[in-house]
């Protein structure tokens, strides 16, 4: 007897199926086509302003010339799954504030919390705008591919790959998808939805939403830094051609300034900031460089910046707080938790403490993660880049 396939199995070996031919097409193409499609990748992604600077020079970035495919619905349920995440994330200041065990699983320093006690206020309640990103693993082709997806952590503000993300997509699909077509034509494929105007319709939404429709945009983040990803100005340059009647400015934090009442940069009014920095960042320049962080509280507290104070809990222990009973129960619905078991990877703030493994089973971490050594990954709460990574599979007990 053979069981009959789920519609997940099927979606998954569809999947599965897809990936395979578009291989056989790929490494199918003579090796000149593939040089000049490399070649020409190079070319449009360098127009393209897909780009890092590295010392004050600009370096092409490479891109993967064959494409990973997703199915709609793969998508779909991926959007699903990340809204639930999303939206639990953004209930995180309010939990913080009113639960001592939540401030132990996502610690602020005295500074950051005290600017959470000033600059969040009930009209946050109401509309909190939040653009991130959930960093995440999953193998699109097998039937398991539900299963598969475990989100690793939050990125809530200062997300990189607004610009670079869809470009890469228009690349592959002004020069590899045509050569793929070609010598397979029953391929279609297209580029998914367009992450720049998905960014600039959270902002114009939530200009409506505060009451300054047609308002000034300004990107606040080190604009005269020297190495990085360089997104923002060809951001503002893209909407300048779609949306021109919303005016996009560029600022540097040091460069904004507070007159009657309102933030400036020049001579133009700030509506609406989205910002790459942290709080913790902000304070840090408040003492170290006598930054004059009164206009960025103005924006903060006048819920006049994207993302909001939540951006500040994208530590990687919030996941203790989706994953740990004592939260879930409380605070979050059954559906909710649904997700939660299902896709966040199970995450704990690792000192002596007793806490509940996966299986919900309590237990004592520092003895748990010892015998545990080859399934546990031990990394910074705050930091990011593969700073200080240490996979259990791959390192010493003394390490």
């Amino acid at each position: 007897m053979v069981a009959p396939l789920t519609v997940a199995d099927e979606r998954g070996l569809r999947g599965h199926s897809l990936d395979t031919q578009l291989r056989q097409v790929f490494y199918g193409l003579p090796p000149e086509k593939v040089r000049e499609m490399a070649r020409q990748v190079t070319i449009e992604a360098g127009r393209r302003r897909l780009v890092y600077v590295r010392e004050g020079k600009e370096e092409v970035i490479n891109i993967l010339l064959r494409p990973i495919v997703v199915m709609r619905d793969q998508a779909t349920y991926f959007h699903i799954a990340s809204l639930a995440l999303l939206n639990a994330l953004k209930r995180l200041p309010d939990l913080y504030l009113h639960d001592f065990d939540v401030r132990e699983a996502i610690p602020l320093t005295p500074d950051e919390e005290k600017w959470l006690l000033e600059n969040w206020r009930k009209s946050h309640h109401e509309n909190n705008p939040v653009f991130g990103r959930l960093d995440a693993v999953v193998d699109f082709t097998t039937a398991m591919w539900k299963e598969s997806l475990k989100f690793v952590e939050p990125n809530l503000s200062g997300i990189g790959g607004i610009h670079l993300i869809p470009n890469c997509d228009q690349v592959l699909a002004d020069v590899v998808l045509p050569m793929l077509e070609e010598a397979a034509p029953d391929l279609q494929l297209e580029p998914g939805p367009d992450l720049r105007d998905m960014f600039l319709q959270e902002m114009t939404d939530h200009l409506e939403a505060i009451g300054r429709t047609g308002g000034t945009i300004c990107f606040i983040d080190p604009k005269y830094a020297e190495d990085g990803i360089a997104e923002l100005d060809p951001l503002i340059e893209y909407f300048g051609q779609i949306q021109p009647e919303t005016k996009i400015v560029h600022a540097d934090p040091s460069e904004l300034y507070v007159r009657s009442g309102e933030v400036w940069y020049e001579d133009t009014k700030v509506d609406l900031g989205y910002r790459d920095y942290e709080v913790r960042d902000l304070i840090q320049m408040e003492k170290e460089e006598g930054l004059d962080i009164k206009p960025m509280k103005i924006l903060f507290r006048e819920n006049r910046i994207v993302s909001s104070l939540v951006g500040d809990f994208d530590h990687k222990s919030t996941w203790e707080v989706l994953t740990d009973p004592r939260f879930t129960e409380k605070y979050f619905t059954a559906e909710d938790r649904h997700y939660f078991k299902r896709h966040v990877l199970w995450t704990r703030v690792l000192r002596e403490r007793r806490t509940t493994d996966p299986e919900g089973e309590t237990i004592d971490l520092l003895d748990f993660t010892r015998k545990n050594q080859d399934i546990l990954v031990i990394k910074p709460n705050r930091s990011y880049g593969g700073d200080r990574v240490l996979l259990g599979p791959s390192v010493s007990e003394g390490e």
